[in-house]
């Protein structure tokens, strides 16, 4: 795909961080089935509510297979956020306790 999905290891510092999981599918993907405690701001609407988030704490994109959150994290990254691409919500569901 031209792009890969953190590391395990590197998922287990930001998280041990306190980093916020920040879910881009939409609205309905999210309400179906989501990571506890994970925010939900769909790409599309990422510009607007990026002002939501904490520029002190690191982000781990998630969406649905990956592709989605390597933009969010391209997008988070140019605005100054410590951020990695979790990729798809089901392969970090793995690192999340």
């Amino acid at each position: 795909m031209g792009f890969l999905f953190a590391k395990k290891e590197l998922i287990q510092k930001f998280l041990k961080e306190n980093a916020i999981i920040l879910d881009v599918r939409n609205p309905g993907e999210f309400k179906k089935v989501k990571l506890e405690g994970s925010l939900n701001i769909p790409l599309a609407e990422l510009n607007d509510e990026m002002n939501q988030l904490d520029k002190s704490r690191p982000i781990i994109t998630c969406c649905a297979m990956g592709v989605r959150s390597e933009l969010a994290k391209d997008k988070l990254k140019k605005n100054g956020f410590e951020v990695i691409n979790g990729g798809s919500w089901r392969h970090l569901k793995k690192f999340v306790v």
